[in-house]
């Protein structure tokens, strides 16, 4: 008998990988940072070098794992909404059948750790890892739906994450020219 809950701990874990291997990365620029602005020698008269790189982990690693948890969070309620859009399922098989994909995404966080020298490495991986998620979704759920309720959810779940992130664009933007509008020597 195959237990329903096998693949419960995947997506803890692999938020867990991404939010380390993203926040190791983090450590070493933001380390860089702090030594070109002069800050880090200050810092290390608290604090030793290996305590100063593992509180910034630790602190780095948090902030990625509530990204990736919110992230995860409105991904499957944007997905189960696009479900009920969009199925004829009324016993909740898709359900059960998408947690197979948990197993991507833990494999992709398993490889993030080799491109942890690189932003733009880490960031593909993540990506691929998403899209091939994605296709294994659709792919999965296609079972269940029909081939105009396949496409009502592709369209969906592309044109909500592509507002959000077009919104997340605008406000980072604004925020971002209302800082350097603010600063003193921008006059």
């Amino acid at each position: 008998m195959k237990n329903p809950y096998l693949y419960g701990y995947l997506p803890l874990f692999a938020i867990l990988l991404f939010s380390l291997t993203f926040g190791m990365y983090t450590v070493g620029i933001s380390l860089d940072f702090l030594t070109s602005i002069g800050i880090y020698s200050g810092m290390r008269e608290f604090l030793t070098d290996l305590e100063l790189r593992v509180l910034l982990l630790i602190v780095f690693t948090l902030c990625f794992f509530m990204l990736f948890s919110a992230l995860k969070l409105i991904g499957e309620t944007i997905h189960e909404v696009g479900m009920l859009f969009f199925s004829k399922d009324s016993a909740g098989e898709t359900i059960s059948v998408a947690r197979g994909g948990y197993v991507i995404f833990f494999f992709g966080s398993l490889a993030s750790a080799f491109g942890i020298q690189s932003f733009v490495i880490l960031l593909i991986i993540f990506m691929l890892t998403v899209l091939t998620y994605f296709i294994f979704n659709i792919y999965k759920m296609s079972q269940y739906l029909t081939m105009s309720g396949t496409i009502g959810l592709i369209i969906f779940e592309v044109v909500f994450w592509s507002i959000f992130a077009t919104f997340i664009v605008y406000v980072v933007l604004k925020l971002f020219n209302g800082l350097l509008a603010s600063l003193p020597f921008a006059n």
